[in-house]
């Protein structure tokens, strides 16, 4: 019960925190600053009120790593690698990179020791951490009218099993619930089941990697709604550290 109220806490927060930012209006460096303002208003508010203060936070130490998708330079080429590319210049990298960042700051001011990672770092290589999320973005053709929501596995051969579907499930719950997009488990592709990052971590570490909208259908989203994207990761990542409830999307909860 008392994991359960402390991310219950944070979620409610960061839903209020995220709901109110918009770019124009706040950037990522000052987001999280209001969001480490507002936990500790959250909690002398609570202690006010009952006399008692929200349960204690995650212990120090506790790290989670964020690739940000194509990010830094290919090791083949040499060159950088903007993933998929929209006719106009529009890149999967810079969707990716922004989501990534809001995301890192989140966790940061919420008291986790949070590693932005690019897509070749030579940290991910033994890279140990409680989980890892690799954001990434999908096509920007227009393949049909399905071609909208989100995708998460994890690796299909992962020495940590029970935990890397346990963050995918949180991670596909609590992404949906903040974005409003549809799961699209069945369109999951070997590019993604055997991602070169799941094979460099060290194999105690549980790691997923989430496709969050496709450029072409949801462009918009993704361009105009970064912050929905990474609330959705956010709380996601925050459901699996602190065991919170999850199902994934149209499977019915036990």
């Amino acid at each position: 019960m008392r994991h359960l109220a402390i991310a219950a806490g944070v979620a409610a927060l960061l839903a209020t925190v995220f709901t109110a930012w918009t770019p124009a209006s706040l950037s990522p460096g000052e987001l999280a600053g209001r969001l480490a303002a507002a936990l500790e208003s959250r909690n002398s508010a609570n202690q006010a009120q009952t006399g008692a203060s929200l349960p204690a936070p995650l212990p120090q130490g506790v790290r989670v790593g964020i690739v940000a998708g194509h990010s830094g330079l290919h090791p083949d080429s040499g060159l950088p690698d903007p993933g998929a590319t929209c006719p106009d210049g529009l890149t999967e990298l810079s969707v990716n990179s922004a989501i990534a960042d809001l995301v890192t700051r989140g966790l940061q001011a919420a008291g986790i020791q949070a590693d932005l990672l690019q897509e070749w770092d030579p940290r991910l290589t033994g890279y140990r951490a409680v989980a890892l999320v690799s954001i990434h973005t999908d096509s920007c053709l227009a393949v049909n009218p399905e071609a909208t929501g989100y995708k998460i596995t994890a690796a299909v051969d992962t020495a940590v099993p029970d935990l890397s579907q346990r963050l995918v499930i949180c991670m596909a719950d609590r992404y949906r619930q903040a974005t409003g997009l549809e799961f699209h488990a069945g369109s999951i592709t070997r590019d993604m089941t055997e991602y070169h990052t799941f094979y460099e971590i060290h194999s105690s570490t549980p790691a997923a990697i989430i496709e969050v909208g496709f450029l072409y259908l949801d462009r918009d989203f993704l361009t105009q709604r970064p912050e929905s994207a990474a609330r959705g990761i956010l709380e996601g990542i925050l459901c699996y550290l602190h065991n919170q409830p999850a199902t994934l999307p149209g499977e019915i909860t036990p």
